[in-house]
This record gives C-alpha cells, sequence and structure tokens, in this order.
C-alpha cells in the first residue's frame, strides 16, 4: 500500500530481459535501506526487490510480461528516471490518497502549459464506458495517480483530464521529463472503483 507521495527519482542503470521477464536495475539514495523481498512503487507499480547491490548502490525488481503490456515500463531504457516510493507504514500521516500500486491503465501526455511557476498537464487515456461504470475514470476534484503521483483532477472529461504541477514536484518527480507523447502510468481511485461496483448491485 502506498500513499502518492514519490520520495525521489531513481534511475535506471541496466535492463536484462530472460524468456518473458525484464530484470531492471536502478540506483537510488536509500538503496542501504531496502531488503530483499520489499515491496517498491516504480511510476505507481508495485515491484519487489530481488537483488541488492550495495557496494554498487544498485537494486533490482522483476517485471513480468503482464506489467510490461499494461504499463510504461516497456519504454524503459538506461537512464530512465523512475519515480520511486517505498510502502506506507500504519503509524504515518497519509498525506496523498490509497495508492495500490496497480495500474490500471497507460495514459498519454497530450498538452504541457506553464502558468507563471507551475505546470498544468493534459492526459488523454482510452474510454471504455463498460471499465467508467466500474470507476476506472477521473472526477473533478477526485484523486488519480499519475507514475506514481497522487494527484487532484481538474477539467475531468470522458477521456482526458488535467493536473496542476507545483515546482517541487516538477523538479523533486520525473514530471520535468514529460513532453507531449510521453506514455504514463494511471491508477484511478479504489474507494471510486468500491463504490461504482457496490452500485451496480444497487441498482
Amino acid at each position: 500500500m502506498f500513499s502518492g507521495i514519490v520520495e525521489e527519482y531513481g534511475v535506471v542503470k541496466a535492463i536484462e530481459r530472460e524468456q518473458e521477464n525484464y530484470h531492471f536495475t536502478l540506483t537510488c539514495s536509500f538503496v542501504d535501506e531496502l531488503k530483499i523481498d520489499q515491496s517498491l512503487s516504480h511510476n505507481g507499480v508495485c515491484l519487489t526487490v530481488v537483488k541488492i547491490d550495495k557496494e554498487a548502490k544498485t537494486y533490482t525488481v522483476t517485471a513480468i510480461k503482464e506489467t510490461i503490456l499494461k504499463t510504461n515500463l516497456g519504454f524503459w531504457e538506461v537512464g530512465s528516471k523512475v519515480n520511486l516510493e517505498r510502502s506506507m507504514m500504519m503509524n504515518g500521516r497519509l498525506d496523498g490518497h490509497i495508492v495500490q500500486g496497480h495500474v490500471d491503465q497507460t495514459a498519454v501526455c497530450a498538452k504541457v502549459e506553464e502558468a507563471e511557476g507551475s505546470w498544468y498537464f493534459t492526459f488523454e487515456y482510452e474510454f471504455d464506458i463498460a471499465k467508467a461504470r466500474q470507476g476506472y475514470m477521473t472526477v473533478e476534484k477526485g484523486s488519480v495517480t499519475v507514475n506514481g503521483v497522487s494527484l487532484t483532477v481538474v477539467n475531468s472529461k470522458d477521456n482526458s483530464f488535467q493536473v496542476a504541477i507545483i515546482p517541487y514536484t516538477y523538479q523533486e518527480t520525473n514530471f520535468h521529463t514529460f513532453q507531449v507523447g510521453t506514455v504514463v502510468n494511471l491508477e484511478f481511485d479504489i474507494i471510486g472503483k468500491y463504490l461504482s461496483k457496490l452500485a451496480t448491485y444497487n441498482a
């Protein structure tokens, strides 16, 4: 379980393919604090640490074919910046919203607007009415996770939405690397999914 408050971005140092699996080796400032089998959010994708090299200051996670197909991990290359968040501690504050680390689908950055010190990003995604009825959608002022970052939705539409990014978030996450055409991971609000599912039984 995560909160969507990214700690920092890590950098991909190596990518190795083994049959249908991909092994990603990354570096970050808290490698020495990681443990084997620990869950870590990578651009909003929950992955398990399978190897740690404290001398090289790197760790490795493995993604299966299903993850590669449904997220933006297939676009990673050596040097890519990846948003990182360790799992939430139960005695801490929930500063973002409840994030599972289970990406629902990808979206594409359609527009980037600078707004006198902050930025507005517009994302477009494939709209499916059946999935929308199950909560796979955004609502005005609701929560959404973009590449693991908990954000508030503005200008919500059927197949697109905007988010406003402050300078800190822009600099400390991989949002500063986004441009028109960048593919990002989306996780819709789990509470909205439950409410939508319950509504179908009460109809």
